[in-house]
């Protein structure tokens, strides 16, 4: 067997395989003898079947499927023993393999093409500099936090005639009659100048508006009309009751059913919690939009030659039936910047020797079930159990939970790393300013 590189360009390459009959022959009349233990043939005796009888009826297949097999995986081995950067995956010459004559040939040839991921630099230094956000815990946050806290422990009741702080229960009605199913109007979702149209509103009164104007989110509009959200145009909405939140007190009650009974004990302790829990969910929310600022940093600093014809050519055969041209070319920027992102990461780990090792990968996973047990309010009881836990889970879904955990931990170690070498500023912000620019 002969196989060689020809260099198409510097990101392509062609593989050839002359494969000949000294090669492959002795495993083709092994297959033979053993398809004849096995076959079950009219005429012959199980296991009887005489082996010309096999080799004129399936030999042919035999022959190609044992070749197929060697070759591919001889052009895998050549590639990992010469240590070739590919991108996708080799690519037979089908219309080679297609004319090939199997009945009289016995020296074969194959060509495969392969994408080269050639060499690129990059440093992980304080000169890469990301600009980020923090967001602040302000007065504004804490009261607005507070105030919701109170109204989903408080006590609903039904007065006779609506504030703008209520939310209306009725029927829209179309053509003079009741919707079937009613709907709800909250006044949280609708727009600060609409409001007062909704207030002093008692049962029986009728609104007349256009949903499209008054909510102030589309996912409003729609939860508002319900089965009945292709309406245009101003609607009337009959009101049938009243509801109106009145927020908790500030007491031991409130303090239990926020944080669990005795955990908080004193109003202070209740303000310092919101205030710590606030802070660790804007972090955590904060930090992955400084990840994708760092990724995204990367990806326009990094000079990466592909070779974009052999790449969607590849996207094509792989995806055949599943995406067409025109969408391999529309989604063909997304899938670069994946793959570009991919081989970043993998420079970094190979230069700075990171990778997600086994015990990481087991202390995530006993990590994210205590989180989903401790929720619950099981983490004594499971814990001693714990290990076998987080086997279970890992060898769930055929070992698929494995990986994913496995790239989580391998893409929180690269992340960890760039943060701590790089120059990150962060300025402070209000929610409402970070909702603006983030």
């Amino acid at each position: 067997m002969n196989i060689q590189l020809n260099q198409i360009s510097k990101n392509e390459a062609l593989v050839k395989i002359n494969i000949q009959s000294v090669d492959y022959q002795s495993k083709v009349d092994g297959k033979i003898k053993d398809y004849s233990k096995k076959a079950n043939i009219k005429g012959f005796r199980p296991g009887k079947v005489p082996l010309g009888v096999i080799k004129k009826m399936y030999g042919k297949a035999i022959l190609a499927d044992e070749i197929n097999h060697m070759v591919s995986h001889k052009v895998i081995d050549y590639i990992k023993e010469n240590n070739i950067q590919i991108l996708g995956e080799p690519m037979p010459n089908l219309d080679k393999v297609a004319h090939l004559d199997w009945d009289t040939t016995s020296d074969f040839e194959f060509e495969y093409n392969i994408g080269i991921a050639t060499d690129f630099s990059l440093a992980v230094d304080e000169k890469f500099k990301v600009d980020t956000y923090t967001i602040k815990v302000d007065k504004k946050l804490m009261d607005e936090t507070v105030e919701n806290i109170r109204k989903q422990f408080g006590e609903m009741t039904n007065p006779e005639v609506s504030d703008e702080g209520d939310s209306l229960y009725g029927h829209v009605l179309i053509d003079g009659e009741k919707a079937e199913s009613g709907s709800f109007l909250d006044m949280e979702e609708v727009e600060k100048k609409s409001k007062k149209n909704f207030a002093g509103k008692k049962k029986g009164d009728i609104v007349e508006f256009d949903p499209s104007k008054v909510f102030n989110l589309p996912t409003a509009k729609e939860r508002f009309l319900g089965a009945h959200k292709e309406l245009k145009g101003k609607i009337k909405f009959e009101v049938e009751k009243v509801n109106r939140v009145l927020p908790a007190e500030i007491d031991q009650a409130l303090f239990d059913k926020t944080f669990g009974k005795d955990l908080v004990k004193t109003e202070t302790e209740f303000l310092d919690k919101i205030r710590t829990t606030l802070s660790d969910n804007y972090k955590r929310e904060t930090d992955s939009y400084t990840d994708l600022k760092i990724r995204d940093k990367f990806l326009e600093k990094t000079k990466i030659d592909l070779p974009d014809a052999f790449l969607k050519r590849w996207l094509e055969r792989s995806q055949e039936n599943q995406l067409t041209k025109e969408e391999i070319e529309k989604d063909y920027p997304m899938y670069v910047n994946d793959l570009k992102w991919s081989m970043i990461k993998n420079k970094i780990a190979k230069d700075h020797k990171i990778k997600a090792e086994h015990e990481e990968v087991v202390a995530d996973a006993k990590k994210m079930i205590r989180a989903q047990f401790g929720s619950m309010g099981l983490s004594e009881q499971m814990e001693a159990n714990i290990d076998a836990f987080a086997d279970n889970y890992l060898k769930a879904e055929e070992g698929k939970n494995y990986m994913k955990l496995h790239e989580k931990v391998f893409n929180d170690k690269i992340f960890t790393f760039i943060r701590e070498n790089i120059t990150i500023k962060s300025k402070e912000v209000t929610l409402d300013e970070y909702k603006e620019k983030a």
